[in-house]
């Protein structure tokens, strides 16, 4: 059997070599089905009934040329960058991105991603935020709200980060890196509506005094020993996301947060899309940011580069004590990294292979979106895809088939593409020592 697959693979290598390398992203070619194909095992039923389960992939393969210069080759498996997947946490990498930008932006000494912050609540749903104790000093920091959102997919950290950048700021910075038809419009887990959604919450940054250094004053926040650095206050979106949106539903029912059953298509128009194409687009330019023009890249320094990079692909166990992901009863390896290992509480990833990826999960939606390297074989290469698993049409019962296809598509999705990636013939190997991270530095 495996020396059939091995024949196999080498014959879809000799494939993909007459389909060229001169096709541009986007682009659909019958590599990806041919490939799932030989694997009926893995593949079968839901290459039958690929419509039903919604898939779409992107694969995109990485030559390098004499300089270490990579060039992208992709190839796609029913892309549709119109077709409505609901993204889930996708959508938090984008925001992990634009906070660190408009850090940056402010151009204000002593504001850095490590500077403590204070939240407040401006409208009637808001939230404050004074302390976290997940947090070395026990104190909220933008850099540790992108911690928690890229090593565990925190729900919470994403909605501090969403308030920080602001709806309305969202939409146009990605606009401006032509990252379009990207709609990021509600928080997670509060039960954000229309008009909750534009309100964003006051941010105060502001470092502490050392001890016996507080002045005597009656202002407040020196009066309890500190120096304020930065004022965001309340802010709210007067631009209208919502009208005019495409009516979006899908599915024969949902249960209503009663707890009723409702017979009636379960409505998406008003919630987040991120379309695959735009998701590897984004994680291309953190990764190979040279690679686009200046107008095209993120306002990052290296050291963000580097900060997004290693808890991209940091595995939870390596992230204590702050945060503390090390228990691997509750975080294990594969618990956010579903390509190549879909969601198996059982499985390590070998330290010669790092993951850089942002996954999603939700209403039944799989979602991941990876760079994937080995370090011993010098292997790289990018992989997006998204599947369907609500397979009983209703949503909001929390009755979807993430165990029985979603995950294990997304782990054998991923493998296919790793043992293709390992017979592909190449001029030259890549040199992969930029995205070697040393993950015990804090």
């Amino acid at each position: 059997m495996k020396k059939f697959a091995c024949t196999l693979l080498l014959y879809l290598v000799s494939l993909a070599g007459t389909l060229g390398q001169d096709n541009k992203p986007g682009n659909r070619h019958d590599l990806i089905e041919k490939l799932m194909q030989s694997r009926p095992e893995w593949f079968g039923h839901l290459l039958d009934s690929a419509g039903y389960y919604e898939i779409q992939v992107i694969y995109t393969q990485i030559d390098r040329d004499r300089k270490n210069k990579p060039h992208f080759t992709s190839y796609t498996y029913r892309l549709d960058k119109e077709r409505y997947f609901y993204p889930a946490s996708s959508v938090k990498l984008p925001l992990a991105v634009l906070a660190l930008e408009k850090l940056n932006d402010l151009r204000i000494d002593s504001l850095t991603k490590d500077t403590p912050l204070r939240i407040g609540s401006g409208f009637r749903t808001q939230l404050p935020l004074l302390s976290d104790h997940t947090a070395r000093n026990g104190l909220p920091t933008i850099a540790h709200f992108i911690r928690q959102v890229l090593l565990v997919s925190d729900n919470w950290a994403y909605n501090r980060l969403y308030e920080f950048v602001g709806q309305r700021e969202i939409r146009e910075r990605l606009a401006q890196k032509g990252l379009n038809n990207v709609r990021i419009l509600h928080r997670f887990i509060v039960g954000d509506s229309r008009e909750t959604s534009r309100h964003s919450n006051p941010f105060t940054f502001y470092q502490p005094l050392p001890a016996g250094e507080v002045p005597d004053g009656t202002h407040p926040e020196i009066a309890r020993g500190e120096k304020v650095i930065y004022r965001q206050p309340a802010a709210y979106n007067e631009m209208d996301f919502f009208s005019g949106l495409p009516e979006v539903t899908a599915g024969a029912g949902y249960v209503d947060n009663e707890g009723r059953l409702v017979m009636d298509p379960f409505r998406f128009t008003d919630k987040n899309f991120f379309p695959l194409e735009m998701q590897q687009e984004l994680l291309k330019r953190i990764l190979f940011p040279e690679s686009y023009p200046p107008s095209r890249r993120f306002r990052l320094h290296p050291d963000d580069y580097l900060f997004l990079r290693k808890y991209l692909s940091m595995l939870p166990r390596e992230s204590g004590p702050f945060p503390d992901y090390s228990d691997t009863c509750a975080y294990w390896d594969s618990y956010a990294k579903f390509l190549m290992y879909g969601n198996r509480k059982t499985a390590r990833i070998p330290a010669h292979i790092r993951i850089f990826n942002k996954m999603g999960n939700a209403y039944g939606y799989v979602t991941d979106n990876a760079y994937i390297v080995d370090f011993k074989n010098r292997v790289e290469f990018l992989l997006t895809a998204t599947i369907a698993t609500n397979t009983d049409g209703i949503y909001n019962d929390d009755r979807y088939d993430y165990i029985g296809t979603g995950y294990p598509f997304m782990e054998h999705l991923g493998r296919l593409i790793y043992e293709f990636e390992l017979t592909r013939s190449r001029e030259r190997l890549p040199n992969l020592e930029e995205f070697r991270i040393d993950y015990g530095m804090r």
